[in-house]
């Protein structure tokens, strides 16, 4: 059932009222242009992070980064968790140890190697200036072409890569940065709810209403919709023609200035 909130425009986050923010109990967030700009986490959503976790509120990040990309926030203790490649394997912290899981057995991921390198081979040969993602020695079940990290394809060119991923079996999803494709039905939801189980022993579809959700690309529309509590950082609007489900709530600032506005709001209401 579609959230009858998600196909509308978000409303301004300052205009929420404090009451709708009483209830959060954990945060599930993106991290490219979400937490980042040009690949590093703001300070000004470091700090928020921080406050976050002081006040007992967990975060989550939900990334279609790679795991290895991943692996230095949990272990440096910026975040307690990463749900990786779209939802295919997490690392997370339990005390002073760092874990990682993935949600397929190894066999499968090694099978699915050989068949997600040839798609890669395919998708640069057929599709004139697609090239590998600069973090892709780091990905261990998916492969990412980038668009707009350090290449720019355009529009067409970008639903063209879709189009051939799909094509070929995989699931493709189009983040601010980059085309991922994979094999599997894991996606950012299905991974937030396996950690957020595996992490904290919490049900998050029971909790749906108590945790908020921040993106600011098209790869998360499943997560807007999911969540009553959404909300996009005001870059989101760059993908404005692009969105058929919109988040609940955007931000007046943006990247990492508009999760920290967010941040802001949930530790105002506990105050």
């Amino acid at each position: 059932m579609v959230n009858p909130t998600s196909a509308r425009r978000p409303a301004p986050l300052a205009a929420a009222p404090r009451e709708v923010w009483l209830p959060v109990r954990g945060v599930l967030t993106d991290i490219d242009d979400t937490l980042t700009r040009d690949g590093a986490i703001e300070p000004a959503a470091r700090q928020a992070l921080r406050r976050l976790g002081e006040a007992g509120v967990p975060v989550v990040a939900v990334t279609g980064r790679p795991m290895g990309w991943s692996e230095p926030f949990v272990r440096d203790g910026t975040l307690s968790a990463i749900v990786a490649e779209n939802g295919a394997g997490a690392w997370f912290r339990d005390g002073a140890t760092v874990f990682d899981a993935y949600v397929q057995d190894e066999a499968t991921r090694v099978a699915n190697a050989r068949r997600l390198a040839a798609v890669a081979r395919q998708v640069q040969r057929e599709v004139p200036g697609a090239m590998l993602a600069r973090d892709s020695a780091g990905r261990a079940t998916d492969i990412a072409i980038d668009h707009s990290e350090f290449a720019h394809l355009d529009a067409a060119t970008v639903e063209r890569v879709v189009a051939l991923m799909r094509a070929a079996g995989m699931t493709a999803t189009v983040s601010s940065i980059h085309i991922n494709g994979w094999y599997g039905n894991h996606t950012k939801l299905t991974g937030a709810r396996w950690i957020v189980r595996r992490l904290l022993a919490r049900d998050l579809d029971a909790e749906r209403a108590l945790w908020v959700y921040v993106g600011d690309s098209t790869n998360d529309q499943e997560m807007f919709d999911h969540f009553p509590l959404s909300v996009g950082v005001a870059n989101l609007m760059r993908f404005a023609a692009q969105l058929t489900v919109w988040p609940a709530y955007l931000t007046a600032g943006e990247r990492g200035a508009g999760f920290a506005e967010l941040a802001q709001t949930v530790l105002a209401a506990r105050a």
